[in-house]
């Protein structure tokens, strides 16, 4: 630590911060990182990396007991939690290792501890209440990320009541289980702890279920998965915990009609608070709303100096996003000239069976904003790879400015989708019209095939349904 001033000093470990600590290095700024807990932050620790481990072993065991429909046998399948467990994090131990690793190699210093800005470029650095120093940087960048939010009468006690963290490293398997929230963290533990034979409710409190999706893939969702076995509830609010030794009982109100509900375990999945307390932002011009840091589209704060990125800045809350922002904000902080980002050109994905990925205007949204629209749908029944994979349920729609013929949205729910709406995502970027996605050659067989029948159908030109 004889090195005490830097050019850039990011505040977070995570898919910001060393996105960001990295691209800086890049480009021939001195650079630290400082971390509390783990690099790679929440996503790589304890969200998006483990949570694809753990689903993708519920994959392997749905597939398993359905062997049959492959012309495959197999006995006594079943499943070892710890084991699966195990898995997951181990998978995240090598990444981290690995995020450790690329640091290492771009040179980037990594201070271990928490930060606290002192203003005029100074940050503070403690561990366990013992100062590790003081460091100076030109610019100071703020990517502390953000944790599981709770609500008063529903608060995680570790054992009956969990948030992600516990949901990821359970004991024993919940016979029963309620998930409060269906967003993207609810949907995909639900999803998960449905496979492995617990029963499952969900509620909502929103009139669907993944709420940011468009209406008609969130409907596709909701009969997809009271098929699987779960039961769902909508336009519905959970009332205070009643705890026992060893379950919890929680009254759900549906327009007025209360219904007690009593399980295993709870997992609380309502969304995320920020995490920006005692970062010292009171000695700065750093201003928030509602617990975020306020940025403008380059990512500066009013502090001059001093920058945010990631979920510490508000919606949406997801890692590419954050990865996205840090380069943005380097690369501006380096003299060099960066698009800056649009929110609507940032991909969302749910990992869940079926998967669902979307990109751009919601329908609802797009006549909202006053477009004149044209929408395409191509169901996955009607592909032969998705036929032959065994994954026949799913439907692909595009939604268009029927007079300029732009991209304005892409919403898909099925197999593997969460792989295929880049191809969107990259189209809205390069500000595609129908007329390129129509005249480009997709390759066959391959489930990319709708995205195309998809943009076809939009235009009265679908060949194969």
């Amino acid at each position: 630590m004889a090195d005490m001033n830097y050019d850039v000093i990011v505040i977070g470990g995570g898919p910001g911060g060393y996105v960001a600590a990295i691209r800086a290095a890049q480009l021939g700024l001195h650079t630290a990182v400082i971390e509390r807990e783990n690099l790679g932050g929440i996503c790589l620790n304890w969200g998006c990396i483990p949570t694809k481990a753990l689903l993708r072993s519920a994959e392997v065991l749905r597939l398993m007991k359905h062997g049959k429909d492959y012309g495959l046998s197999a006995g006594d399948i079943s499943f070892d939690l710890a084991k699966v467990v195990e898995r997951s994090r181990k998978v995240a131990a090598q990444l981290n290792g690995g995020v450790k690793h690329l640091l290492k190699k771009n040179k980037v210093t990594v201070i271990d501890g928490h930060a606290t800005l002192l203003g005029k470029g100074q940050v503070k650095v403690d561990k366990g209440g013992a100062p590790v120093g003081t460091f100076g940087a030109k610019n100071i960048i703020i990517a502390t990320g953000a944790r599981a939010r709770t609500l008063p009468g529903l608060e995680d006690d570790g054992k009956l009541v969990w948030t992600y963290r516990k949901a990821m490293t359970p004991d024993t398997q919940p016979k029963s289980l309620l998930v409060i929230g269906s967003g993207a963290i609810g949907i995909e533990f639900a999803n998960f702890y449905n496979e492995l034979g617990t029963k499952v409710t969900v509620v909502e409190v929103m009139d669907r279920i993944l709420p940011a999706e468009d209406a008609e893939i969130s409907a596709f969702a909701r009969k997809a998965f009271e098929k699987q076995g779960m039961r769902i509830i909508t336009g519905a609010k959970a009332g205070n915990l009643r705890k026992t030794a060893d379950n919890v009982t929680v009254a759900i109100d549906t327009n007025g009609k209360v219904e007690d509900v009593t399980v295993d375990r709870v997992i609380l999945a309502v969304g995320i608070s920020p995490n920006t307390e005692n970062l010292g932002l009171e000695n700065t011009k750093v201003k928030t709303d509602r617990g975020h840091i306020v940025t403008n589209q380059w990512c500066e704060t009013d502090e001059p100096g001093v920058y945010a990125i990631g979920d510490v800045t508000g919606a949406p809350w997801l890692a590419h996003k954050a990865s996205h922002e840090g380069v943005i904000c380097v690369e501006k902080i380096a003299g060099q000239h960066p698009h800056p980002l649009d929110p609507r050109s940032i991909p969302g994905c749910t990992y869940s069976h079926p998967q669902v990925a979307s990109v751009g205007l919601t329908e609802a949204k797009a006549k909202e904003a006053g477009y004149e629209i044209k929408v395409g749908r191509f169901p996955f029944i009607g592909n032969g790879k998705a036929i032959a994979l065994g994954e026949a349920e799913g439907l692909v729609k595009t939604i268009f400015d029927a007079k300029t013929g732009e991209l304005l949205g892409a919403h898909m729910i099925g197999a593997e989708v969460t792989e295929m709406i880049q191809g969107y995502t990259i189209a809205r970027t390069l500000e595609t019209t129908e007329a390129e996605l129509m005249h480009t050659v997709f390759p066959h067989p391959t489930l990319s095939e709708m995205m195309h029948e998809a943009v076809l159908d939009a235009y009265g030109r679908a060949i194969h349904f």
